[in-house]
């Protein structure tokens, strides 16, 4: 292969075209240890390449620091940190390959706009503390925190390069009388005891850092590192021009003995105080200005233009228009990452958009839609395993030329005396059925007219702890888990009176799946409960499962249960269909390697294979019963933490970062691959016009599911404990041109599905 040659500073002779699958395009930047390189993979994905200097590659001890940067990053996993991709340690050249993150680092952002102003500020500083907190719980230091080393992504910042991070349990250690870091920013301990550096020195970090964001200096300020380092051990920190609400904290992370600085969690606590309009998506692009509710039913109710008596102005573009994530072109500021793509679409996407909104979708069929709940425990999921996948080729989603739909949003928690700590039941999760929405929230259940957002009725329920399951619509009744996963009620959804109730004490094991209830115990006994009647149907041990814990899904053509046993080398996976209102095995059949079912399509089972230890979902798999060999489709980079949906013949994967895939089951083959910049995102939903998700600030995003773009997104809803991080989302329900979702702050919406770009 040519060689791709550096003409950048500290240019090395030659640098390579390849590392790895990864084509090496530009360099982002040069330092002391290597170049960072804008990349691609086989399918077109962005990485950031760090390739290591040819002279550092030659020396065993660097090697080993860069083995142990790979192990560090690796094991950090955060909303705001750039997850790894893929490294080669013992390559000639070692590499290591990190999610390509659009967005100038903080040292470009002063540099170029000045200091960051105080509500910029205040969101930065939550962010890295959250960031720490992350890094510092699976006991790794970055050591290196500073403005180069902090990315200002769409959702928030990012912290990279854990070049001279190290475990707490790490072997290797710094040598003595060698220094590492850079001055203005290390801790007095890391000049006075370099060896027993510990995560106090992040904070340390984190303050200085704040100090460069305010002012464009640092706190010790000098061109002599020397009387740098002198003066972060002795002198008091200069503090001219942090805010005076942010001083204070400052303060204490720059104490000089690590025992009086505060912890992440505390910093993130003391956040919380000053200011109640706390969050870490400061980088979002404007939204569309939002009209004034319209009196009616559900509070925020709204009319969108061109229904008769809308007087307001949502047909014209906000400033900013629509942020483009992961499409956009170069940063003006020549950093680490390009700059997210914004602007107004041309009048050519608008002329498309609109031929798009007047097209009819004739399609047949009916229509079932279930919200994916929390996880009870390890394994215990209630409701049949789909979001809606309405739309190609299902009626659900088909997108017509009916008028515009009304927008709605309403806090079904209020209104009958809010929660002990004032907030509104925390985040719904809500199950879609006969025109209504049944949504349960910490104490609470409720129903909500789909049309209008009314509360229908409101049922206290024993509480549930801080885990909550949406509820799931079986034989014509609404089961709702309740008293911490210790008992269900099956409600009427028109009226919310009780119609049975069962004890679930026995059975960590819980779904529904058609018109059953399947409740797995202890000795790993099956049984079968008739949700219409609450009457249990059969119960037996189903043979050659051992904890039959079971996945369902939605579009199943014929409603199964599936449980799935992975040998202990993850070498082969047995899949079992069992027949829910008889017990009996309907067919099984055994993988290679670990296998995860993830949805249906029509009279096909569409799996995700994991090709790692940390369960990286790497290719998608149809089987359909009778077939010799499922078919493979493999993806172009590996997904952490996917969460999928299936629509028709399409699988759509938003990973734990913000990846979302596409995958064509049928032609065997990736469609497309948006970052989206979102981390932590519910499962994705589909129909047939895009792909839904919501994040974890609350805001619902939908992306063309055709050409794969960003081409709408809602406002933030956040609650008032937004640094708790949500251990599961839940997705958003696209039916008859609506789609619902629950946000942090309470709230249940609903919002015209067929333009989101006027969200």
């Amino acid at each position: 292969m040519t060689p791709q040659r550096n003409t950048g500073a500290g240019a090395e002779a030659e640098l390579p075209e390849y590392a790895g699958h990864y084509r090496l395009e530009e360099c982002l930047g040069s330092g002391g240890m290597g170049v960072v390189h804008l990349a691609r993979s086989t399918s077109g994905m962005k990485v950031a390449v760090k390739v290591v200097h040819a002279r550092f590659a030659r020396d065993p001890e660097f090697r080993g620091r860069f083995r142990q940067e790979v192990a560090a990053a690796r094991r950090v996993s955060g909303a705001f940190t750039a997850p790894v991709v893929d490294a080669d340690p013992e390559a000639e050249r070692p590499w290591m390959a990190t999610l390509f993150i659009p967005g100038s680092t903080i040292a470009e952002q002063v540099k170029r706009n000045g200091p960051m102003n105080a509500g910029e500020l205040r969101r930065l500083m939550a962010g890295l503390a959250e960031a720490l907190r992350d890094i510092h719980r699976v006991g790794v230091v970055h050591r290196d925190l500073k403005p180069s080393n902090v990315l200002l992504a769409e959702d928030g910042p990012k912290v990279i390069d854990f070049g001279i991070s190290r475990p707490k349990d790490s072997e290797l250690r710094t040598e003595t009388g060698k220094l590492i870091g850079t001055p203005p920013f290390m801790a007095p301990e890391q000049f006075r005891r370099p060896r027993e550096v510990g995560s106090a020195a992040d904070v340390f970090a984190l303050g200085s850092v704040m100090v460069h964001a305010a002012t464009g200096r640092g706190p010790f300020d000098s061109d002599s590192p020397y009387v740098v380092a002198y003066q972060v051990v002795h002198d008091e920190p200069d503090l001219t021009g942090v805010p005076d609400n942010l001083a204070p904290l400052v303060t204490r992370c720059l104490a000089k003995e690590p025992e009086d600085r505060p912890t992440p969690d505390e910093l993130m606590h003391a956040l919380r105080t000053v200011a109640a309009s706390y969050d870490t998506q400061v980088f979002i692009p404007p939204q569309r200005a939002l009209e004034e509710p319209e009196p009616g039913p559900a509070k925020g109710a709204r009319q969108p233009a061109g229904v008769s008596g809308d007087t307001g102005d949502a047909g014209t573009p906000g400033e900013g228009g629509t942020s483009e994530a992961g499409t956009g072109g170069r940063s003006g500021g020549g950093g680490r990452a390009a700059a997210a793509g914004e602007g107004q679409p041309g009048a050519g996407e608008d002329g498309k958009r609109r031929r798009r909104r007047r097209r009819t979708v004739l399609a047949a069929g009916a229509l079932a839609v279930v919200l994916c709940g929390g996880a009870l425990g390890a394994a215990r999921m209630l409701g049949d395993g789909g979001d809606d996948r309405s739309g190609r080729g299902n009626p659900g989603g088909a997108h017509s030329s009916s008028p515009a739909l009304a927008d709605w949003s309403v806090q079904p928690g209020k209104g009958a005396g809010e929660d002990a700590r004032g907030g509104s039941g925390g985040l719904p999760r809500c199950v879609y059925g006969a025109r209504l929405l049944v949504c349960a929230q910490s104490g609470q259940v409720s129903a909500l007219n789909a049309s209008d957002g009314r509360v229908l009725w409101r049922r206290a329920v024993p509480g549930g702890g801080r885990s909550v399951e949406a509820p799931a619509l079986a034989g014509g009744l609404a089961l709702v888990v309740t008293d911490a996963g210790r008992r269900l009620e099956a409600l009427d959804p028109a009226s919310g009176v009780p119609r049975w109730q069962r004890d679930l004490t026995p059975y960590p094991g819980v779904r529904t799946v058609g018109g059953m209830l399947l409740l797995t115990a202890a000795d790993d006994t099956v049984t079968g409960v008739d949700a219409a009647t609450g009457r249990t149907a059969w119960s037996r041990r189903i043979p050659g499962l051992n904890e039959p814990y079971f996945v369902s899904f939605a579009q199943d053509a014929r409603p199964l249960a599936y449980a799935s046993s992975t040998s202990g080398d993850r070498r082969r996976t047995r899949i079992t269909a069992v027949d829910p209102t008889t017990g009996e095995v309907r067919w099984e059949e055994r993988f290679e390697g670990t296998v995860v079912p993830a949805g249906a399509a029509g009279d096909s089972l569409v799996l995700l294979s994991e090709g790692s230890d940390y369960g990286d979902v790497d290719a998608v798999l149809r089987y359909r019963p009778g077939d010799a060999a499922p078919r493979r489709t493999a993806l172009g980079v590996a997904l952490q933490g996917a969460r999928a949906t299936v629509q028709g013949d399409r699988v759509y994967l938003l990973a734990f970062d913000g990846s979302l895939v596409a995958v064509d089951t049928a032609a065997g083959k990736e469609l497309w691959s948006l970052q989206t910049a979102v981390s932590r995102g519910s499962a994705p939903s589909a129909d047939g016009e895009h792909v839904y998700f919501g994040a974890a600030d609350g805001r619902l995003l939908a992306v063309d599911a055709d050409e794969g773009r960003l081409v709408g997104q809602t406002r933030l809803r956040l609650g008032a404990e937004s640094d708790k991080v949500v251990a599961s989302l839940p997705a958003p329900t696209a039916v008859d041109g609506r789609v619902y979702a629950g946000a942090p702050d309470g709230t249940v919406f609903a919002v015209d599905g067929r333009a989101p770009q006027d969200w």
